[in-house]
């Protein structure tokens, strides 16, 4: 600890940068301001954010090594800005090895308000976009701003009408004063409710961000010095609300529309609502577990099963299914169930199944509700068919019931349990939780409840509350809340250290290390990756964290989900990342310190989680003091294949093919690349999740679609090879995918039993014959001596096998990526990084993620 400690604030929730800067007196649990500033910033926090803190640092004379804390305004607010400040933060205060605090953005303005002298009522609205609002309510005093009810989001107009219905018919003393961004739309409909305060006002500022951090000091729920306690893994956004995606799909839920979750149409008539889509066709994606457990958000079709269970294990205080079914379209509920593919426990996922099949999710086996309100849940029903208990079902219940409640602004959570359930008040406080109380003569037949409550972040599991963090910081929260978990299981996301490279095989001194040393972030769709390569290209970890399982269930990549998972995530698999290399290299620990640089993946890619890489990575550059580097993601998968063979060079033709891309490349040298031809509509990878939509086999769509064609007849359908004799090398195949799925209505509708394997052999085998096509063209117009791989697609065994047998006819060098590094991973990106860290080619701090980038174009 430095001396004098300084707490660096800012916060990006709105349209405004406002930075802080104060200095820790623990004697009086004081933050004294330093200097502050507030910077508008239209749609540019990533670019100013950091820019402007170096700028205050060096104007005050303070050190980043002075920074013992670093405070975050969390939201609620703009997802985009608020996920800038959050990643920022948790890179720079991880690099740091400083707390990371987190403090609401409405209480910050609250707290400027109250530093500007205003007293008594006051509300606080927030615009949230979608013609809603953030409204919070408090009492301010010469002692401070007090909070008066937990964060939520309501339509602008109901937020007026009942601060307007609340309003007292005393003395002007008590007339509401309201401040907020939301009042910049909706100044007009709030104004009968109170008055508003000046708009300089109604932003978060530098000096509301140090008084809120010295308020949570004070009232104990912060320690800024702290940085054990203060785990930057720990710390999310405030969402208010589950995803749009999420949103949606309990409002499906909850419509008494009965489908068949083998195949995921209905049982008996088509849908009041819509036309039958693709959407309907497809299975309910869910990825069952070990034991053949598939967990879903409950939908209105189990309400008599529910009902059934609840009559099993709850006796005379069942619910019966109207009960059940009534809870499911209420906004502040939220309700899972465990199913079953109805072989018995220990079945197992069904055979062949690579996750996914039409035989699983038909017995329900388990189910959890609970309701929101005022910022905390209240668990109202948990059960757990007797025979499949001691399987985790209930743990895995409660904790995505949680992990809802917190997205819908939950901290903590309550229930009841039977004063005679020993065994169940034992597993609540494995779960962090603890007696308040008793309810005498609650249940029916008059037995006590024992009333118990905790903080969210138990009840989930550290795992999915931020992470894998520092192994020995998690074991301790864990511990000390009873709770056994992984190190290595981040945000739900089991990691995967990848094995096969071969400086990863034997620990390498220290001493032999060879510099420099890089630490590169992948985040570009739904993988948290981050890996480690030394001067001479040897990858020393290689870290991923998978979210399959989270967008399974919605058939595809779903963009919102995907940035919050990489917010919870990256902390955990940077830690891991670090302490995996440190391993590996003979030393006891590695730090960001110990680094060279940053490599980062900038574009292209989903723009949200894009910008949670780019944040984070600059913000731990910063605070570490290290170049910064970012990289291409396409030039990444093309550099994934020197792991597989570290000779190989250009020139050479590579073929990308991924979810998100299908081209052609010359790669004429490193760096030096011309695209030949690339697809005009859907990628290749784009195509086989559709396919496999269409047929109900999962997501994602590659690996089920390869599997059934194994065992098909490529043959035996005749699909449409679009652009195959088009004379140039781009490719097309939006109307290859609308033909498979033509052909599978049409079999449906003629009532004809699908040969699943046949259709996904002759689909994979058009697909295939274009692109070997396309292949032989580029290779002999370049006259390349090598050919390779690059992208998710590139796993696929029908393909590697035809290009085998391509090169081998040409008489061309065929290299491919290890099956570990065709789809996105952290590797690759830091083999491109260390290239350009060789030619010094850094980005500065107000680098931004960029949806789009051309290969053709240096960067």
């Amino acid at each position: 600890m430095p001396e004098t400690a300084y707490a660096l604030a800012f916060d990006t929730a709105n349209e405004v940068i406002s930075i802080g800067l104060g200095r820790l007196n623990a004697a009086a649990c004081a933050v004294e301001p330093v200097a502050a500033v507030e910077v508008a910033a239209h749609r540019a926090s990533n670019t100013q954010l950091l820019v402007r803190v170096d700028a205050l640092l060096r104007e005050a004379g303070v050190e980043r090594g002075q920074l013992a804390c670093v405070c975050v305004g969390r939201g609620p607010g703009s997802f985009t800005g608020v996920r800038i400040a959050m990643a920022t933060a948790k890179g720079a205060a991880q690099a740091l090895g400083a707390a990371l605090v987190g403090v609401s953005s409405l209480d910050v303005v609250a707290w400027h308000a109250w530093a500007s002298g205003v007293r008594g009522r006051l509300a606080v609205v927030a615009d949230a976009m979608r013609k809603e609002v953030y409204p919070v309510r408090y009492a301010l005093d010469d002692a401070g701003a007090h909070r008066l009810e937990a964060d939520r989001v309501v339509k602008a107009q109901v937020a007026a009408q009942e601060l307007i219905d609340e309003a007292p018919s005393g003395a002007a003393a008590d007339v509401l004063q309201l401040t907020g961004d939301g009042l910049a739309k909706y100044a007009e409909l709030f104004a009968p409710a109170g008055a508003l305060l000046p708009e300089e006002l109604w932003a978060p500022t530098g000096s509301g961000l140090l008084l809120a951090l010295q308020d949570a000091w004070r009232t104990g729920t912060a320690d800024p010095l702290d940085a054990q306690r203060h785990n930057p893994a720990f710390l999310l956004p405030v969402y208010t609300r589950l995803s749009d995606a999420e949103e949606n799909e309990r409002i499906r839920l909850a419509k008494n529309d009965p489908k068949n979750l083998a195949t995921g149409v209905q049982d008996a008539a088509p849908r009041r609502d819509q036309r039958a889509t693709m959407h309907d066709t497809a299975v309910l994606n869910a990825r069952p577990d070990e034991h053949g457990i598939t967990y879903k958000p409950l939908d209105a079709a189990h309400a008599e099963d529910v009902a059934a269970m609840e009559a099993q294990v709850m006796g005379s205080d069942a619910w019966n299914a109207a009960l059940v079914a009534d809870e499911l379209p209420r906004a502040d509920r939220t309700w899972w169930a465990a199913y079953a593919s109805g072989e018995g426990p220990d079945a197992g996922p069904a055979a062949g199944s690579e996750g996914a099949s039409s035989a699983r999710g038909t017995v329900l086996v388990g189910y959890a509700g609970g309701m929101v309100i005022d910022g905390q849940v209240q668990i109202l029903k948990i059960g757990t068919d007797p025979v499949w208990r001691r399987r985790g079902i209930a743990r895995q219940l409660i904790s995505r019931v949680a992990s809802d409640a917190r997205d819908l602004g939950a901290a903590t959570c309550s229930l009841e349990v039977r004063a005679s359930n020993a065994g169940a008040q034992a597993f609540y406080e494995s779960l962090g939780m603890h007696s308040i109380g008793k309810r005498p003569h609650y249940y029916s037949d008059r037995e006590d409840a024992v009333i118990m409550e905790g903080p969210l972040q138990g009840v989930i599991g550290s795992s999915a509350v931020g992470g894998a963090a520092d192994a020995k910081a998690l074991r301790a929260v864990t511990e000390d809340a009873g709770i056994q978990g992984s190190p290595v299981d981040v945000a739900g996301m089991t990691l995967r250290v990848d094995e096969a490279h071969d400086a990863q095989k034997a620990a390498k001194p220290a001493a032999q290390l060879e510099r420099p040393l890089i630490l590169a972030i992948e985040s570009s769709c739904d993988e948290t990756a981050a890996a480690i390569v030394d001067g001479k290209g040897n990858l020393f970890s290689d870290v991923v964290a998978s979210q399959i399982d989270f967008h399974s269930r919605f058939g595809g990549v779903v963009p919102e989900i995907a940035s919050r998972k990489h917010i919870e995530a990256i902390c955990g698999v940077c830690d891991e990342c670090l302490d995996v290399a440190a391993q590996r290299l003979g030393m006891e620990r590695l730090t960001w310190a110990d680094l060279d640089g940053v490599g980062v993946t900038y574009a292209p890619g989903l723009v949200g989680a894009l910008v949670v890489g780019v944040a984070f990575a600059k913000g731990a550059a910063w605070a570490a003091d290290k170049p910064l580097v970012g990289v291409n993601h396409l030039e990444g998968h093309m550099y994934a294949n020197k792991i597989g063979a570290p000779d190989f060079a250009p020139p050479a033709v590579v073929s990308l093919v991924s979810g998100g891309n299908t081209m052609l490349v010359h790669m004429r040298g490193w760096g030096d690349y011309r695209v030949l031809g690339a697809t005009i509509d859907d990628a290749v990878g784009e195509a086989f999740d559709k396919v496999a939509k269409a047929l109900g086999l999962g997501y994602p769509g590659g690996p089920v679609v390869s599997a059934q064609g194994a065992k098909g007849n490529p043959k035996a359908i005749e699909f449409p090879r679009a652009m195959m004799h088009s004379g140039d090398m781009r490719f097309s195949l939006s109307g290859l995918k609308t033909a498979v799925v033509t052909y599978i209505n049409n079999e449906r509708a003629a009532g004809r039993e699908l040969n699943v394997p046949d259709i996904c052999a002759s689909f994979e085998a058009a697909v295939v014959d274009v692109q070997v096509k396309k292949a032989e063209m580029a290779l002999r117009e370049t006259g390349a001596p090598t050919f390779c791989l690059g992208g998710g697609v590139a796993a696929n065994p029908v393909l590697r096998a035809a290009y085998e047998k391509l090169c081998k006819k040409m008489h061309v060098r065929l290299v491919m990526p290890p099956l570990s590094a065709c789809g996105d991973n952290a590797g690759m990106i830091a083999l491109v990084a260390l290239d350009r860290f060789r030619q010094g080619k850094f980005y500065g701090l107000e680098t931004d993620a960029q949806a789009h980038a051309d290969l053709e174009q240096e960067y």
